[in-house]
């Protein structure tokens, strides 16, 4: 009787010792998911891109003035994170809309006491990409954190999604056909508070986007000079929010 009444009354202590450890422990996964080994998650976000022209000539007359207007894109991006200590790599998968235009004098400065001519080529381009990024985590205590990361990508641009248009030009049915595969670097920083994060990116073109551009009775010789020459890479920033399990 003794030894049953005493096992009563370790169980009103012990019992409820391990219901609130285990209460605290599911407190602990949901407030501190950077505590885990692996992580993983989804974010949605906009974009603002630009196009950094290195060479652009149309027939003989090559174009150094070039305007860049902002318009903006979108993405959605599912990634995996495996945490060691204060690092993480973050490998992830994303589908992502980019819009941008930019607009220009046809003369070029060739003709300066001419009136200018002014020309523009409007994108939408539809990618997939495969960024590997490296993080360190500045700050990590509690449901906080803060990091830096960085990494390279890999986009595989979608050709059949894809809309370029030339306005203003005098070559008709202008076509540009892009390199289906580019590569990129990438730079952001990441808050995270709890479960939800959301972090800023800036992403530099590695190279040329742009393989021809090509019109109605376009000469098929050798000669460059009645070609358009369009090298271009992409620079893009963006602003992500997502959520961490």
């Amino acid at each position: 009787m003794k030894r049953i009444l005493s096992l009563f009354i370790l169980s009103l202590f012990v019992f409820p010792t391990f219901a609130q450890l285990r209460k605290q422990e599911a407190v602990e996964r949901i407030l501190k998911p950077n505590n885990k080994a692996f992580n993983f998650g989804v974010r949605v976000g906009f974009n603002s891109s630009m196009y950094l022209v290195s060479d652009f000539k149309i027939k003989d007359v090559t174009i150094d003035d070039i305007q860049n207007n902002y318009r903006i894109g979108g993405f959605v991006a599912l990634f995996g994170r495996f945490n060691i200590s204060r690092h993480y790599i973050q490998p992830e998968i994303s589908y992502q809309i980019s819009r941008s235009e930019i607009s220009f004098d046809k003369l070029g400065s060739q003709h300066p006491a001419i009136e200018p001519d002014y020309a523009s080529i409007h994108a939408k381009i539809h990618s997939i990409e495969f960024p590997v990024l490296y993080g360190f985590n500045i700050i990590k205590k509690g449901p906080y954190a803060m990091s830096v990361f960085a990494g390279p990508k890999a986009k595989f641009l979608w050709k059949q999604k894809n809309e370029i248009t030339f306005e203003n030009f005098e070559q008709k049915d202008m076509e540009e056909e892009l390199y289906p595969l580019c590569l990129s670097g990438v730079l952001g920083v990441g808050v995270n508070v709890s479960r939800i994060f959301f972090d800023f990116r800036y992403e530099q073109g590695l190279t040329n986007i742009s393989k021809t551009v090509t019109y109605e009775n376009m000469p098929s010789t050798k000669d460059d000079s009645n070609n358009i020459i369009f090298r271009r890479r992409e620079a893009i920033l963006s602003f992500s929010l997502g959520v961490m399990f």
